[in-house]
């Protein structure tokens, strides 16, 4: 089973481990014997999807939306961003010069064209950019992947930040 994961950069802190929960509850519902996660590695609800991938013994590969991208982490998020990389079985890169919102966009279809389906960590607001988590559910949607939405009781956004 091949599963992608889109979800907000922006999650506050304290509430990771509830969402980290959730996202181990939705990948054991159906059991699978064999787990691919496929990632972007952004912070938030995708480097908690990788790590959840990995602690349950799943294989993790990411697509990356340019060269630059680790570059362009705020330096607090780089070390897990390193740990995942490393962990990765497969690393993709995409050729955008820059890592920008239209190069995300092409990150996440990249995504969601290689899984069978998708988690979101989505509140269900309307995308603050494109390539926005609406934006991915959207399109994942029109191209017949199944997205299930995983919000918990608990999970929350910080607002100041975008994501």
């Amino acid at each position: 089973m091949r599963v992608g994961i889109t979800g907000h950069s922006n999650l506050v802190s304290g509430c990771l481990p509830v969402v980290r929960r959730a996202l181990r509850d939705a990948l054991a519902d159906p059991p699978t014997r064999e787990l691919v996660g496929v990632s972007c590695l952004a912070p938030g609800a995708d480097q908690v999807f990788a790590r959840v991938v990995l602690d349950l013994g799943g294989r993790l590969e990411a697509v990356l939306p340019a060269s630059d991208y680790r570059s362009r982490l705020a330096p607090r998020h780089r070390a897990e961003f390193d740990s995942l990389v490393a962990a990765a079985s497969s690393v993709r890169v995409l050729p955008f010069p820059r890592s920008e919102r239209r190069a995300y966009l092409a990150a996440s279809k990249e995504m969601v064209s290689s899984v069978d389906r998708v988690l979101a960590v989505w509140d269900g607001q309307p995308a603050s950019g494109t390539g926005g988590t609406a934006d991915v559910v959207a399109h994942a949607r029109i191209r017949g992947v199944p997205v299930r939405v995983v919000w918990p009781a608990g999970a929350t956004r910080d607002s100041a930040r975008s994501g």
